[in-house]
């Protein structure tokens, strides 16, 4: 197995990451940074939004397996005590493959079509002042909006960001992207829906720029401003993200693990 250790950079992070290193080579597995089967994220939900951009070129090709070195993360099944375990079932069990829905973002900007995939959230704000955008769902007009700014969120970045603004928490298994506001305004002119909105697969939003203007676009962890943008379309990627599971975790277990903290025994 070709395998690749992406890790935060602290040092408890890098001292586990050498370990793994030598479990996994007494193990027979092969380290292969240019074209590994599975990517090792070693730190926290951070470290695997960074392993995913590292690897997103490679999507249909690798599966992610999340160590945590903090709070137990939405991404990480493995605790820091666990590496010997994990080397073990990676080398005699043949995982459960999940795979989670990601973003197609598209910016039409005036050098040309670029496209994005994001695992947890694309954002867009305005810079120097509120954003002023037209919202269309499926080419028509859906909505005239001004505010801080607009989250289009995958299901597993449902429980980050999108919660926070009031959206709802959404089930991997489910196929859709969800769209929230941020300090919307609404009057005669401007008039939002005042709720997320979820869409399914098969239909698309743009975000269409109605004035000249500075935006502030986040592709999760990775940030940009951008003074040439006309339109945005949001919608769910073709390809989706791979989870090694080597024991169960339930995405409700997650949820009630980080928000809840209630202990089933």
């Amino acid at each position: 197995m070709n395998y690749v250790v992406v890790d935060r950079g602290d040092q408890l992070s890098k001292q586990l990451a050498a370990r793994f290193h030598e479990l996994a080579g007494a193990s027979g597995m092969t380290l292969n940074e240019k074209a590994p089967e599975m990517v090792i994220s070693i730190g926290g939900d951070g470290t695997l939004l960074q392993a995913f951009h590292s690897y997103s070129d490679r999507i249909a090709e690798v599966a992610f397996v999340g160590v945590h070195t903090g709070h137990l993360g939405f991404f990480a099944d493995w605790k820091a005590d666990e590496l010997e375990e994990l080397v073990r079932m990676m080398t005699e069990a043949a995982p459960r493959i999940i795979r989670y829905p990601l973003a197609q973002i598209e910016l039409d900007t005036a050098e040309g079509i670029v496209n994005r995939l994001v695992l947890n959230e694309f954002t867009i704000k305005g810079v120097d002042g509120t954003l002023v955008a037209q919202i269309d769902i499926n080419d028509e007009l859906f909505e005239m909006f001004r505010g801080d700014g607009i989250v289009v969120s995958t299901p597993s970045g449902s429980t980050a960001y999108n919660k926070s603004l009031g959206g709802a928490i959404i089930h991997p298994s489910l196929e859709a992207i969800q769209i929230a506001e941020i300090a919307s305004i609404n009057n005669r002119v401007y008039r939002t829906l005042g709720s997320s909105a979820i869409l399914p697969q098969h239909h698309h939003c743009d975000i269409i720029s109605r004035k000249q203007q500075r935006l502030q676009l986040s592709f999760d962890h990775i940030n940009m401003m951008s003074s040439d943008i006309r339109s945005i379309r949001c919608s769910v990627a073709a390809h989706k993200i791979s989870f090694a599971r080597y024991r169960p975790f339930p995405f409700w277990t997650r949820v009630r693990e980080a928000f809840l903290g209630y202990d089933v025994k």
